[in-house]
This record gives structure tokens, sequence and C-alpha cells, in this order.
């Protein structure tokens, strides 16, 4: 599967922090995680830290997949608002589930802190605009209930206030304190060699995983090159190619876009220089990154198609340069890197962690939407807590059976 075109500014920056060497015989563990991108990265860590033999395999390099995509936003507020996520599973799951994305930009600062990764985390405000006057109205309803149930500490904005914090025009829009943002593909790296040097992970990279099979003892897995794996549990956290795997499709798949500028002076651009976004869908967003660029994305395409969506890049990347431009007249953007990648969303916005049906001892994190990265936090507490028998009252949110 594509799932980004060939330079993400990520990849670019930093190159290949560390390689692994490839599986070249066979092996034994208590368990195996496919994939070694930010989600597969989260769960060696949480489980290597509970004391657990941990491997982890991927057909790739380190967070080569999505990762290296990834704009690195942090926010806890889910694609789908709150007001809908309510009339689709209930108001005290979907509130919890905004809590829980909270919880999980704080415990990713903790992480960071404990293993001392330098991976450009800094919390930031993140701050929503109504896309036009017909918007406001919803949103207005957004910010009290988020203010009802203390989800964080908002402010409603007029016209002129965003006018006066940020210098653009917008009817009206929510500032919230609790945001963040981080390099997604250089904490992958950091996670993993952590993860080597203290809890004894193994790591195989360039390992494609052709086939498994479950008995009542556990799992084996073989690879293209004839390699076999037996261990206790797998843990799918193959990002958005994970879907390949089910029996049923739970995942919507889209493009989407993102360009960064040249280094720009000055080390603030607008208020607290927050996280940035919009009421429309598909919607537009963008942050600062500690080398003083602009990263802007969105423009996203309701369809799967790698040899349409990099055509169209050229394209996309004028549009969205075109976006700032219209809010930011006065900051001289100039687009430096462009890079399209896959975009996979759920119904309501949630993601899936457990077990699916026909599987018993394969698990699933499949942290979809724009808070993939704490998904992917909460899927690997919630799987460490299952895969040691512990009772998670949130594993039922994010289940393969909810309706």
């Amino acid at each position: 599967m594509d799932l980004r075109s060939q330079y993400p500014f990520w990849l670019l920056k930093d190159g290949m922090i560390s390689s692994f060497p490839s599986l070249e015989e066979n092996m034994e563990t208590e368990v195996v995680i496919m994939g070694a991108g930010i989600t597969g990265a989260l769960m060696a860590y949480h489980l290597g830290k509970a004391g657990h033999k941990v491997m982890v395999v991927d057909r790739r390099h380190p967070g080569m997949g999505s990762t290296s995509a990834s704009t690195g936003l942090l926010q806890y507020e889910i694609d789908v608002p709150l007001r809908k996520l309510i009339g689709l599973v209930g108001e005290e799951a979907a509130v919890r589930s905004y809590a829980l994305c909270v919880q999980a930009i704080d415990s990713l600062h903790t992480i960071i802190k404990k293993t001392g990764a330098k991976v450009d985390f800094e919390y930031k405000p993140s701050f929503q605009y109504a896309s036009s006057r017909w918007h406001v109205t919803d949103l207005r309803k957004e910010y009290e209930l988020r203010r009802r149930h203390r989800l964080s500490d908002i402010e409603w904005l007029e016209a002129d206030d965003i006018k006066k914090k940020f210098g653009f025009k917008a009817p009206a829009g929510v500032l919230s304190a609790e945001g963040a943002q981080v390099n997604a593909y250089k904490l992958s790296h950091c996670l993993l060699e952590y993860c080597t040097r203290n809890f004894g992970l193994t790591v195989f990279d360039t390992t494609e995983i052709e086939k498994w099979s479950e008995s009542k003892s556990g799992v084996e897995l073989k690879t293209t090159e004839r390699k076999v794996i037996r261990a206790k549990k797998l843990i799918v956290c193959a990002g958005y190619e994970s879907g390949n795997y089910l029996n049923k499709k739970v995942e919507i798949r889209n493009s989407t876009y993102a360009i960064i500028s040249k280094p720009l002076p000055g080390d603030q651009f607008w208020y607290k220089d927050s996280l940035i976004w919009e009421t429309a869908v598909p919607y537009l967003y963008m942050r600062s990154t500690l080398d003083h660029r602009l990263l802007v994305g969105g423009r996203d395409d309701s369809f799967y198609n790698p040899d349409k969506r990099d055509r169209r890049l050229d394209r996309k990347a004028l549009e969205l340069e075109n976006d700032f431009k219209k809010k930011f007249p006065a900051i001289p953007f100039q687009t430096d890197f462009a890079w399209a990648g896959t975009f996979c969303g759920t119904k309501d916005g949630l993601p899936y962690i457990g077990t699916p049906s026909p599987f018993s001892n394969t698990y699933f994190a499949l942290g979809f939407g724009g808070n993939g990265i704490t998904f992917s936090l909460m899927a690997s507490e919630i799987i460490r807590d299952l895969l040691e028998s512990k009772r998670n009252s949130d594993a039922s949110l994010f289940s393969f059976d909810r309706s």
C-alpha cells in the first residue's frame, strides 16, 4: 500500500535516524508487534516497561510509513465534534473519549521526559474558527458542551478578538488551552532505541509478514523470506495498512496534502503560535515549527489512489499556499516542501482497539483520524491491560463490536 508521496518533510529533515537488521532466522518471543511507526513504538514502550518480552517487525525501515508524513498535531478535539459524537455513542462515552485525548497529550509528554527524547514537543493552544457565519451556531453549541464538561480551559472569541489575537477575519472561534505538537517520526525512533537499551526490545526492519495463523497456544507468523516467528500474542500496529487484515472494512480512506515553508524571521507568528484549524470539512490547519517554519495542511480528497493523489500534489500545494496567504498576507510564506499521504477516518471518529472476530490472540491498534498519535497512546495502554487480563473500563469505547 502506497501511504505517502516520496518526500515528506520529517524524513528529509532527519534522515534515517536508526536502522535494524532483517530477520534471518526462526525466532520465538512473547509478543510480536507488526509495525515500527509511532503506534508500534508506543506499544513497545508500554509493554517493555511492563516487563514483557517484545519483538517489533516492519516491512519498511522504522517510521517510514504514515509516521514520516505526520504533521504532528496533538489535539483533544476529535474529528467528529462532541455534539455529533454524543448522538452517535451517547454522552458519557463521547465525553470520556474527549477526556482521554486530553490525558493522552500529558501522558505522551511524560514519556518524552522519561526517555529524554528530543522530539520538538511543545504545548500549544488549539484554536478552531468558524469557516463561515453559518457555522457559528454549531460551534457555539460545541463550546458550551466542552465548557460544561470541563474538558479544557476554553474561551469563546468573537470576530474582533480573533482579529486582535490572530490577525485574520473569522466570525467566531474557540480557543482551547490543551494542545501540543511533536515530531512523530523522530519520536518513533527515540522510543525504539530507548526500548532496545532498557527493555531488551528486538527490532527487525525490512521484514515483511506474508501471513500468520492462530492456535490456542499463540500465533505463528511467516515472512516473505520463509522465516517463522512464534509468539503468544500478535499486535497489529501497521497503521492504515492494518485494515487489509480485517474481514470487514472499518476505515474511510482519503488523500491529504501538506506544505511547509522555508524558515521565516521571527519566533512567533500569531497568538502563542497556536494550532489553527477550521470548522469546514475537510478542514484547513496550520502550525509552526521550532525552526521557524509554518506548516499548512488539508485540501483532502475522498479517495485512495496514490497515482492520482501524487499527480494532484503540485496543484494542492499551490492551493494550500494561497489559503495561507489569504489569512496572513503579511507573512512571506514560500513553500519549501510539499507532500501527500493517505488519511483514514472512521464513521464516529474514534479508533478501533482490541481483538476483532475471528481472532483470539491478535490485537489491533487502529488509531485512525486526526488524533492518530493520541489514539495510539491510548491503544498502547488499553492493549497492555487486555494482554495482562486486567480490567480496562475504556476498552469498550473503542472495541470492534461497538454499534
